[in-house]
């Protein structure tokens, strides 16, 4: 049997690779965008991981999302002190209508689905526990943000001294996850639609920066 960190990762990865390649994310990390951009972008993320952890103690005994749920993870308060930082608080604009979409989906798996948040929650929380890191180097270097300071803190994981090592126990849980295997294949395609959700919000973001502002 294929492990099922693998076949998940393995599965989504075309949809991974579209929204790594977005023209937002490219034009954002190649510097042809201000910072305005970056802002929206974090503004955007504060509604996504406020879906993601708001009420999400309330699967601490699921046994199936409980063992994700890692205190050390939650990432809602650095998204906070970064928007303060960068914009005096909290969003002041509703959410994109794409964001609004993707937050509204994770609300409802949240509520009513752990296989699927379980989903969401492993597209987001990898991701930025790797390509993430990309992202706040990029930040530092082309806005001057201090190393690892506001600005950036959505991507600094102060509580997690070896970001390899807790992958691999996080994908050893992904191994181990208490369902069946049609199950499991529900699972992989609420990653694939994560994904495209995702994508959905990029696209939306480089059409408001569409001449580079």
């Amino acid at each position: 049997m294929v492990p099922f960190s693998t076949l998940i990762r393995t599965a989504s990865q075309e949809q991974h690779t579209e929204a790594e390649t977005s023209a937002f994310m490219g034009d954002l990390l190649g510097g042809r965008l201000g910072l305005e951009a970056y802002v929206r972008y974090t503004e955007q993320l504060w509604f996504v991981y406020r879906a993601l952890e708001d009420e999400a103690g309330r699967l601490a005994d699921d046994p199936v999302a409980g063992p994700f749920l890692r205190p050390e993870l939650a990432r809602t308060e650095a998204l906070e002190r970064d928007l303060a930082h960068l914009r005096g608080g909290r969003p002041g604009r509703a959410p994109l209508p794409a964001t609004a979409a993707y937050a509204g989906r994770i609300t409802q798996v949240r509520r009513e689905w752990p296989g699927g948040y379980v989903a969401h929650h492993y597209t987001r929380y990898l991701g930025d526990l790797s390509g993430g890191q990309i992202i706040r180097g990029t930040a530092e270097r082309i806005w001057g943000f201090a190393r690892r300071g506001d600005g950036v803190r959505f991507y600094t994981f102060e509580e997690i001294a070896n970001p390899a090592a807790f992958k691999r126990e996080y994908r050893a849980r992904l191994d181990a996850i208490p369902v069946d295997e049609p199950e499991k294949q529900r699972i992989v395609e609420e990653c694939r639609h994560a994904f495209a959700l995702n994508t959905a919000v990029f696209r939306e973001l480089g059409e408001e920066f569409a001449h580079g502002a």
